[in-house]
Protein backbone atom coordinates (compact mmCIF):
# COMPACT_ATOMS: atom_id res chain seq x y z
CA UNK A 1 0.00 0.00 0.00
CA UNK A 2 1.30 3.36 -0.71
CA UNK A 3 0.91 5.82 2.31
CA UNK A 4 -0.87 9.22 0.93
CA UNK A 5 2.08 11.69 0.90
CA UNK A 6 4.64 13.37 -0.77
CA UNK A 7 7.89 13.00 0.48
CA UNK A 8 9.87 15.16 -2.13
CA UNK A 9 8.71 17.27 -4.79
CA UNK A 10 12.12 18.13 -7.47
CA UNK A 11 12.24 20.13 -10.12
CA UNK A 12 14.25 20.63 -12.81
CA UNK A 13 15.95 23.77 -13.06
CA UNK A 14 18.26 25.58 -16.02
CA UNK A 15 20.34 27.13 -13.18
CA UNK A 16 20.79 25.75 -9.86
CA UNK A 17 22.37 28.55 -7.98
CA UNK A 18 20.33 31.23 -9.66
CA UNK A 19 17.15 28.73 -8.80
CA UNK A 20 18.13 28.52 -5.17
CA UNK A 21 18.72 32.21 -4.66
CA UNK A 22 15.26 33.08 -5.97
CA UNK A 23 13.09 30.18 -3.24
CA UNK A 24 15.89 31.73 -0.48
CA UNK A 25 14.79 35.53 -1.84
CA UNK A 26 10.71 33.94 -0.71
CA UNK A 27 12.39 33.26 2.86
CA UNK A 28 13.50 29.47 2.45
CA UNK A 29 16.65 28.44 3.90
CA UNK A 30 18.61 25.34 2.47
CA UNK A 31 19.34 21.82 3.76
CA UNK A 32 22.24 20.72 3.63
CA UNK A 33 22.99 17.66 0.74
CA UNK A 34 25.85 14.87 0.25
CA UNK A 35 24.79 15.59 -3.01
CA UNK A 36 26.25 19.04 -5.13
CA UNK A 37 23.77 18.52 -7.71
CA UNK A 38 20.79 19.15 -5.88
CA UNK A 39 19.38 21.86 -3.06
CA UNK A 40 16.93 20.89 -1.09
CA UNK A 41 14.45 22.84 1.27
CA UNK A 42 12.59 21.81 4.43
CA UNK A 43 8.75 22.26 3.74
CA UNK A 44 7.36 20.82 7.09
CA UNK A 45 7.72 17.37 6.60
CA UNK A 46 8.49 17.05 2.85
CA UNK A 47 11.52 18.36 0.84
CA UNK A 48 12.01 20.90 -2.05
CA UNK A 49 14.42 19.39 -4.14
CA UNK A 50 16.32 21.51 -7.15
CA UNK A 51 17.74 19.56 -9.80
CA UNK A 52 19.30 20.63 -13.21
CA UNK A 53 16.85 19.79 -16.26
CA UNK A 54 19.88 17.71 -17.71
CA UNK A 55 20.44 15.64 -14.88
CA UNK A 56 16.57 15.15 -14.54
CA UNK A 57 16.74 14.36 -18.04
CA UNK A 58 19.39 11.61 -17.74
CA UNK A 59 17.79 10.08 -14.36
CA UNK A 60 14.00 9.83 -16.10
CA UNK A 61 14.67 9.00 -19.63
CA UNK A 62 12.34 11.84 -20.59
CA UNK A 63 13.45 14.64 -22.45
CA UNK A 64 12.55 18.11 -19.95
CA UNK A 65 11.66 21.10 -21.01
CA UNK A 66 11.08 23.89 -19.62
CA UNK A 67 7.80 25.96 -18.59
CA UNK A 68 4.31 24.95 -17.87
CA UNK A 69 4.39 20.72 -16.61
CA UNK A 70 0.97 20.46 -16.22
CA UNK A 71 0.54 20.93 -12.62
CA UNK A 72 0.50 23.87 -9.83
CA UNK A 73 2.62 24.09 -6.46
CA UNK A 74 0.51 25.14 -4.00
CA UNK A 75 1.10 27.46 -1.02
CA UNK A 76 -1.57 27.94 1.32
CA UNK A 77 -1.56 31.66 3.68
CA UNK A 78 -3.28 32.49 6.82
CA UNK A 79 -4.46 35.72 5.49
CA UNK A 80 -5.70 37.40 2.35
CA UNK A 81 -3.41 40.04 2.39
CA UNK A 82 -0.44 37.27 2.15
CA UNK A 83 -0.83 36.50 -1.05
CA UNK A 84 -0.22 39.66 -2.51
CA UNK A 85 2.75 40.28 -0.30
CA UNK A 86 3.90 36.69 -1.53
CA UNK A 87 3.80 37.71 -5.10
CA UNK A 88 5.70 40.74 -4.88
CA UNK A 89 8.23 38.99 -2.98
CA UNK A 90 8.23 36.21 -5.76
CA UNK A 91 8.62 39.08 -8.42
CA UNK A 92 11.45 41.11 -6.57
CA UNK A 93 13.07 37.54 -6.70
CA UNK A 94 13.06 37.27 -10.53
CA UNK A 95 9.88 35.16 -10.83
CA UNK A 96 6.73 36.63 -12.86
CA UNK A 97 2.59 37.13 -11.86
CA UNK A 98 0.35 35.01 -14.10
CA UNK A 99 -2.58 35.69 -12.71
CA UNK A 100 -3.10 38.67 -10.10
CA UNK A 101 -4.52 38.68 -6.71
CA UNK A 102 -8.19 37.82 -6.82
CA UNK A 103 -11.11 37.05 -4.92
CA UNK A 104 -12.68 33.62 -6.32
CA UNK A 105 -16.53 32.75 -6.39
CA UNK A 106 -16.30 30.08 -3.46
CA UNK A 107 -14.81 32.49 -1.18
CA UNK A 108 -11.05 32.37 -1.32
CA UNK A 109 -8.36 34.43 -3.13
CA UNK A 110 -5.56 33.45 -4.95
CA UNK A 111 -2.62 34.41 -7.75
CA UNK A 112 -0.21 32.36 -9.58
CA UNK A 113 3.42 33.08 -10.13
CA UNK A 114 6.10 31.38 -11.98
CA UNK A 115 9.50 30.72 -10.99
CA UNK A 116 12.66 31.73 -13.24
CA UNK A 117 12.40 28.25 -14.85
CA UNK A 118 8.31 28.72 -15.38
CA UNK A 119 6.91 26.32 -12.49
CA UNK A 120 3.70 27.63 -11.78
CA UNK A 121 3.18 28.29 -7.88
CA UNK A 122 -0.52 29.40 -6.45
CA UNK A 123 -0.50 31.35 -3.66
CA UNK A 124 -4.18 31.34 -1.91
CA UNK A 125 -6.43 32.24 1.36
CA UNK A 126 -9.34 29.50 1.84
CA UNK A 127 -11.23 30.66 4.59
CA UNK A 128 -12.64 27.05 5.09
CA UNK A 129 -9.62 25.63 5.53
CA UNK A 130 -7.51 27.62 7.50
CA UNK A 131 -3.37 27.15 7.75
CA UNK A 132 -2.23 25.57 11.24
CA UNK A 133 0.14 27.83 13.84
CA UNK A 134 3.01 25.47 12.46
CA UNK A 135 2.28 25.99 8.85
CA UNK A 136 0.01 22.71 8.41
CA UNK A 137 -2.63 22.32 5.83
CA UNK A 138 -4.73 20.22 5.05
CA UNK A 139 -7.88 20.37 2.98
CA UNK A 140 -11.39 20.33 4.91
CA UNK A 141 -14.27 17.90 3.50
CA UNK A 142 -16.67 19.48 5.01
CA UNK A 143 -18.04 16.05 6.75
Amino acid sequence: MMEPRISLITLAVGDLQASAAFYEALGWTRVKTDDAGIIAFDLLGQVLGLYSRAAMARDTGLEITPGFGGITLGYNVRDKKEVAAICARAVAAGGRVLKEPHDIFWGGHSAFFADLDGHVWEVSHNPFAPVADDGAFQWETGA
